[in-house]
């Protein structure tokens, strides 16, 4: 895992720090930004301590890895970045 907890970091000169199907915990509680669709802004959609796995990488303005997380115990699949 990469210390990636200062924004200014280029997250995507690295490899990811997850795999595809790997076993993540959530450190804080995630809530809706806006862009979770059916649930309202600021709607927690995970727990700190939530367990998920991760189903997908993306990347977000050529810097940052977004990992789409599954949530098991709630179904919500939420896109979170390494430090979330």
């Amino acid at each position: 895992m990469h210390d990636f907890h200062n924004d200014d970091a280029i997250e995507v000169a690295f490899a990811p720090s997850f795999s595809i199907g790997e076993r993540v915990v959530a450190r804080s509680v995630i809530r809706n930004d806006g862009t979770y669709t059916g649930k309202n802004m600021g709607e927690i959609l995970a727990n700190r301590g939530d367990v998920g796995y991760v189903t997908r990488i993306d990347t977000f303005l050529q810097r940052f890895y977004i990992y789409a997380v599954h949530f098991v115990e709630t179904d919500h699949l939420v896109g979170m970045r390494e430090k979330e």
